[in-house]
């Protein structure tokens, strides 16, 4: 998370797009290193996201 921050050139940047493309990454790494489909509270727990939060 943070290395990939240390290599990014701030002078340009949208912390929202910057937020999205790290949790896309860890996505990308729960699914590349998982040997079945995610469940549903596995995705939520590499997004963080809680059950209370869910609707």
């Amino acid at each position: 998370m943070d290395a990939m921050r240390q290599n990014l050139d701030m002078r340009v940047h949208d912390r929202v797009a910057l937020d999205e493309i790290e949790l896309y990454s860890e996505m990308l790494s729960a699914v590349a290193t998982a040997d079945r489909p995610l469940t549903t509270d596995e995705i939520d727990m590499v997004l963080g996201i809680g059950h209370s939060t869910r609707l």
